[in-house]
């Protein structure tokens, strides 16, 4: 029979702390999409490269960061590379996991970006002198990014997402873990991850709301 009662005072008690918790899962968030945006586009240009080896990174990258899960994806950042005698905090595992994650996600998204931008634009950049990099930085990379802009947003919401993982390293700082400690001392389960829940999806909703506003006013033409 149903006899659980709910203690909702418990948790509105604890939003605060909830929601100092939610700022470092926006500081990881934010900090693992700028990485990975920059090694994406440096995937990219591998990819453009013509060098078979780069090439072959790149697409080894993208292929282990899409197939895999990204749970293995911070396991590996917090425990395998302490195989190796590199020890990396909670903080820095999740970060790492994550980043490597949208990284590959990103690259593809970049790709998918470039195939609908004609080639003709790299032709007519060379024809004016430029060298093929100049070209891609200055005419193919604005429209790469207004082009992949809006599925990056979805990318960054995964990975707000992405850092509730980061209880199974040990993460105690943010969103997650710190409503995991406070059920672990509280045992009120359901109030405690239902808020955290509800604090999940209002800042998806802010982020995916002013990722929509910022395309409207830098994208309209």
């Amino acid at each position: 029979m149903f006899n659980y009662s709910f203690r909702w005072n418990q948790a509105l008690q604890a939003l605060p702390q909830m929601l100092e918790g939610a700022l470092v899962t926006l500081q990881i968030a934010i900090l693992s999409m700028a990485i990975g945006i920059v090694i994406a586009i440096v995937l990219t240009l591998f990819r453009l490269s013509g060098s078979k080896a780069l090439s072959a990174l790149a697409q080894t990258w993208v292929e282990v960061a899409r197939n895999t899960p990204a749970l293995f994806q911070i396991y590996m950042a917090h425990f395998g590379l302490g195989a190796f005698g590199i020890h990396l905090s909670p903080y820095a595992s999740l970060l790492l996991g994550i980043t490597f994650n949208n990284a590959g996600y990103l690259a593809e998204n970049f790709r998918g970006a470039l195939k609908a931008i004609p080639e003709t634009q790299i032709r007519a950049g060379r024809s004016l002198g430029m060298p093929q990099l100049q070209a891609f930085r200055l005419i193919v990379m604005p429209q790469m990014l207004r082009i992949a802009f809006l599925p990056a947003t979805n990318q960054m919401i995964w990975a707000i997402l992405m850092t509730s993982l980061g209880v199974t390293v040990g993460m105690n700082t943010d969103l997650a873990g710190v409503t995991q400690d406070l059920n672990a001392r509280s045992f009120r389960t359901f109030e405690f991850f239902a808020l955290a829940a509800v604090i999940y999806y209002v800042i998806a909703k802010v982020v995916m709301l002013a990722a929509r506003g910022i395309a409207w006013r830098m994208f309209r033409y």
